[in-house]
């Protein structure tokens, strides 16, 4: 954990980073569908890649407080840059972390964190989403390794990725989510094919794009933790860091809508004056700033909770599930704000529009948060 002084330097240098560099390269990426060399050589000089892995392995080894602060400045420019090294800290990486043997972390966490191995994290399939429960890829032991088979679905950064991590079922269907283990698969390994990119309504420059096993034997030594059965109870640990870590990502964005919408509107002259001038515009600026700071002080105050060891699930739901409704809420704010001219490419705001709206939906959507949350209040009530 770093101390105060350094944790403030380390968000003062993304701060400078974002508007420096990334921002003004947003245009260019959502135009060539690719975020260019320069800048990724830079998310690597940064460290991002590292952010939650340990220090020994060559990581920064930030706490989940000081994660999100850097997070929250990150998620101010176009959530593209932050998708390229996200699963590369989260659900890309804590399963090897957490579960895997010494032997897969010092064979993968270096090159990882140095951002010169892309983490890629394939557990949806067509099937199943939601209800990862019900997947339908199949790992069979077979002599001294196993074969996997089947197709999953969204995963994110798999064009670029060296390594993945892939829920398959080694169990039968019987035993749902205890038959389901966790592998940890490398790009070129025979019998992998990486489908077209997806055709996304936003985040132009992050790619995802189904991966397909076909009879891909892998040695045994791929099993993250070298055991069965643990693959489910993995991904479900790695869910409370994904959805507050998204939680700061929406965080971050909301502000930079808010910083849009106060610009246009002190600029935009209607009736002879400002349109900021105007309570009703007023009105709308300000519901936006207050649920910014909400989601602001819910991301902080959850993630110390997490940092002092507590149990978090309910509270990460609710961040996951108020931060992106809210993003969503500001986005349509803004958007009116703008009136016409938010509807064309001149204003970043269409832009950003169309990307605050995934952030409902992926890492678990709205619906998902809710019900996690209501199990998780049930749970404390019958105790």
């Amino acid at each position: 954990m770093a101390d105060a002084e350094t944790l403030r330097s380390m968000v003062d240098q993304t701060r400078r980073l974002v508007r420096e560099e990334l921002i003004p390269a947003e245009e260019w990426v959502e135009e060539h569908d690719e975020i260019p060399g320069h800048i990724v050589d830079r998310l690597r000089q940064f460290g991002y890649f590292g952010m939650t892995i340990p220090e020994n392995y060559g990581g920064l080894g930030l706490s989940m407080f000081e994660e999100v602060s850097v997070v929250c400045e990150i998620g101010y420019a176009s959530p593209v840059f932050r998708s390229y090294f996200g699963t590369s800290n989260g659900v890309g990486t804590l399963g090897i972390i957490i579960d895997g043997t010494e032997e897969q972390r010092r064979e993968y966490l270096p090159r990882i964190a140095a951002g010169d191995l892309v983490a890629s994290f394939c557990l949806t399939e067509p099937g199943a989403g939601s209800d990862a429960a019900s997947l339908t890829t199949r790992a069979t032991r077979d002599g001294d390794g196993y074969v996997i088979n089947g197709t999953k679905r969204f995963t994110t950064n798999s064009p670029h990725a060296g390594i993945f991590t892939v829920f398959a079922r080694t169990g039968p269907k019987e035993q749902k989510t205890s038959g389901i283990s966790a592998f940890l698969v490398e790009r070129g390994t025979p019998g992998i094919t990486i489908g077209p990119r997806n055709k996304k309504m936003g985040f132009r420059g992050a790619h995802t794009a189904d991966v397909i096993f076909e009879d891909c034997r892998v040695p045994a030594t791929s099993l993250l933790g070298g055991r069965e059965g643990v693959g489910f109870k993995t991904a479900m640990k790695s869910l409370d860091h994904a959805r507050l870590h998204m939680s700061a990502v929406a965080t971050g964005l909301s502000e930079r809508i808010i910083d849009e919408g106060v610009r246009y509107a002190s600029q935009r002259v209607q009736f002879g004056e400002p349109i900021a001038n105007f309570q009703l515009i007023q009105g709308m600026l300000a519901d936006c700033e207050a649920e910014a700071l909400a989601s602001r002080a819910m991301v902080e105050r959850v993630a110390r909770m997490r940092d002092d060891g507590r149990g978090v699930t309910k509270e990460t739901a609710c961040c996951k599930y108020f931060t992106t409704e809210a993003l969503g809420r500001i986005a349509d704010r803004v958007m009116q704000i703008h009136g016409g001219y938010g509807y064309i490419k001149e204003y970043p705001i269409e832009r950003l529009f169309r990307d605050a709206r995934l952030l409902r939906i992926y890492e678990g959507t709205s619906q998902i948060q809710q019900l996690i949350i209501a199990r998780e209040m049930l749970k404390e009530k019958a105790a």
